[in-house]
């Protein structure tokens, strides 16, 4: 079952920490606040869908060395940056560090409230391919070394004949192999597989 969205704010200002959270409440949206990104760091897992809206200047870590700490621990939350100083360094900066949306202060809540949809949207697309190249690889792993091998040389676009005198097998076992690399991997054609493979990074 798919968890309920969490929308993290992170800002050491109190006032504008309960300002976010009470449109992300109203938005029937569940948030939870922490006033600095160390505090945010030590209680944060990764364990469902949701985004980030941060702060950029605040009382020991910034907003973006938040992002960049998140980047560095390979965490993919989508960010939210909100500033009152939009200049063009920051704005560099936030956005090289993967920002989705940088809003400057004082902001409207309809960009801040479509500026969230959008981030949650992002991370459930990017959790779908997570899952779909998952479980591609599961697949794969089913597959015997002989029929990974010979997957490798289909993908290739190497016809039987070919496959069978590299491995100097008989074309039979090549076909046999073939159909269990087919049926393993959940694959009606040749295209449809070798969408499989790249859409998995699959190693070739």
């Amino acid at each position: 079952m798919e968890r309920e969205p969490i929308v993290f704010v992170v800002d050491d200002d109190e006032q504008a920490r309960t300002s976010v959270c009470a449109l992300v409440q109203s938005m029937g949206l569940r948030a939870e606040a922490f006033s600095s990104g160390e505090e945010f760091l030590d209680s944060y897992r990764e364990t469902g869908p949701g985004c980030l809206v941060v702060d950029v200047r605040m009382l020991g870590m910034s907003g973006l060395e938040l992002q960049e700490e998140l980047l560095r621990r390979n965490v993919l939350l989508p960010v939210i940056v909100l500033t009152a100083y939009a200049r063009t360094p920051t704005t560099v900066r936030a956005i090289k560090a993967g920002a989705l949306a940088l809003i400057e202060k004082p902001y409207s809540d309809d960009d801040l409230w479509d500026a969230i949809r959008k981030a949650l949207a992002h991370d459930a697309v990017r959790r779908s391919e997570h899952e779909r190249r998952r479980e591609i690889r599961d697949r794969a792993g089913r597959l015997t070394p002989a029929e990974r091998r010979v997957m490798q040389m289909i993908v290739q676009g190497r016809p039987n004949k070919a496959i069978a005198g590299e491995l100097d097998v008989s074309v039979r076992t090549v076909e046999n192999r073939r159909r269990e690399v087919f049926k393993k991997m959940h694959a009606d054609s040749v295209a449809e597989l070798v969408r499989l493979v790249i859409d998995a990074d699959l190693d070739q």
